[in-house]
């Protein structure tokens, strides 16, 4: 609280979110007054294996598809290991406190420095990976963290919290280092939290991350998905149309990087259906197409009777006839067109994924181009080819900070351990996707570096050093 503020002037939110802030400030300062390595490197062990321990990953797995309804238990517990271990891969030989480098070349020692208290807002539709790997990036660096859950993630929250504060006891960490918004969450304390934190990350709806770009603190915000994924002639079909299934029915396409768009070029569309079909893709059309898009759609929102919800429900649900029901894993539609006035083009967080035919790779880079303008820019695309150069076109014409090559997309985005992405939750989307960062959220973004500066030997350039080839070609 600052000395200008009175606690008259508080309301009993603020003052709620307040005393957390005051509570995680001592602890920070403490544990960066203590600070060593292999502190540091404890408290984001011990918060990792309050997950990690198979049958608490499996009771937090079980809480949140329970109590968010979004997702499946299996996918969940595999998302949680998978994604807790990778983060644990990423900073295990990270230098994150004191001199981490020093280069005599340019005179300048460098000492990590933590950035403080972090806010973080996370999503219901990961309400234990993103807080976890939150948690784990922001201890590894010295600070302390305090999450703001979904009101239908809290009760999880807390029972992860708990887990990591039993964790903490084993080993002498400061219990107030990792705190959460109490129930019931409200759009006041967060706001408090966004606005007297140190710094935010902000994982899921844009309203928040908006929210935390105007609230006067420094914040990451991560931009919205709508991947978009190009099929060209020269594509394995059958590896494609396997990985884009296991990526498109992960968690219930819970993932921003789930597939939203398939583009398939025109010399391969038929047998690329055949190929999806056989994975378990299902291509309507006629009727049970124009069915599914009115139940997913037509009340001008997501029907949230079918977001993230097992394939026999969005059947249900949609009161569609499915072709080899049985084995049907996700849905297709045809995509119409692009923009407002066609849903199907935008983010789906569903078992439905639109399909669109492109005369050629020229043609398919437009319909991406065209999708990204409309939702999804900055975020990332998935091609499957093995064309080398056209991964480097779609790179260097497309407002993309991702070009997904042959892999299964909400796997490889935000990290695997056959890519060297960092691993993540939350992708940033760069300036077209209104973000501050273009990279994966990770650990490296949650210190401050200090830079001492000495003195090298003058390296003063002539101006015929510099400006010699300009004048050549243009004069003085």
């Amino acid at each position: 609280m600052s000395a200008v503020e009175k606690p008259a002037d508080l309301t009993s939110d603020e003052i709620e979110v307040d005393a957390l802030l005051q509570r995680a400030r001592m602890a920070q300062a403490a544990f960066e007054k203590n600070a060593s390595q292999d502190l540091y490197d404890r408290a984001a062990l011990a918060a990792a294996w309050a997950l990690m321990e198979p049958a608490r990953n499996e009771e937090l797995a079980t809480m949140a598809v329970a109590t968010t309804g979004l997702g499946n238990v299996a996918d969940k517990i595999t998302k949680n290991h998978r994604k807790t271990l990778g983060v644990l891969r990423d900073i295990a030989d990270s230098k994150t406190c004191g001199v981490i480098s020093d280069d005599p070349s340019t005179g300048i020692t460098q000492i990590a420095r933590p950035v403080g208290v972090v806010g973080a807002v996370v999503p219901s539709t990961n309400p234990v990976a993103t807080p976890t790997n939150n948690v784990v990036n922001a201890l590894k660096c010295g600070n302390a963290i305090i999450l703001s859950p979904s009101p239908k993630g809290v009760t999880v929250c807390e029972r992860l919290i708990g887990y990591m504060h039993a964790e903490f006891d084993k080993c002498g960490i400061d219990r107030d280092l990792v705190q959460m918004i109490p129930a019931p969450v409200s759009k006041a304390k967060a706001q408090r939290l966004m606005e007297q934190a140190d710094l935010l990350v902000v994982t899921g709806s844009q309203n928040n991350v908006q929210r935390a770009y105007s609230s006067g603190t420094p914040a990451i915000g991560v931009g919205a998905g709508n991947v978009t994924v190009i099929v060209d002639e020269t594509a394995d079909l059958a590896d494609a149309a396997s990985k884009i299934v296991a990526s498109k029915t992960f968690d219930n396409s819970t993932s921003c990087s789930s597939e939203n768009a398939l583009v398939v070029v025109d010399a391969v569309f038929e047998d690329f259906i055949e190929a999806l079909h056989q994975a378990g893709g299902r291509y309507l059309l006629g009727e049970q197409a124009g069915r599914l898009k009115q139940a997913l759609f037509g009340s001008g929102h997501l029907n949230r009777a079918m977001l993230a919800q097992d394939i026999d429900k969005v059947i249900d649900v949609a009161g569609i006839d499915v072709e080899d029901a049985d084995t049907a894993r996700f849905l297709l539609v045809e995509g119409e067109g692009v923009g407002p006035d066609y849903p199907e083009s935008g983010e789906k967080l569903s078992l439905v994924a639109t399909l669109y035919r492109a005369s050629d790779f020229d043609h398919a880079g437009e319909i991406a181009a065209n999708i990204f303008d409309h939702i999804g820019a900055g975020h990332s695309i998935g091609i499957h080819t093995t064309h080398k150069s056209r991964p480097l076109e779609l790179g260097s014409h497309l407002p993309t900070c991702r070009v997904i090559v042959n892999q299964a997309h909400c796997f490889a985005t935000g990290g695997s351990f056959d890519n060297g992405m960092p691993f993540s939750l939350s992708m940033g989307c760069g300036s077209w996707g209104g973000n501050s960062i273009d990279a994966n959220f990770n650990h490296k973004h949650l210190m401050n570096i200090t830079k001492i500066v000495r003195t090298i030997p003058v390296n003063e350039p002539s101006l015929d050093t510099i400006f010699g080839d300009y004048w050549q070609q243009a004069g003085k």
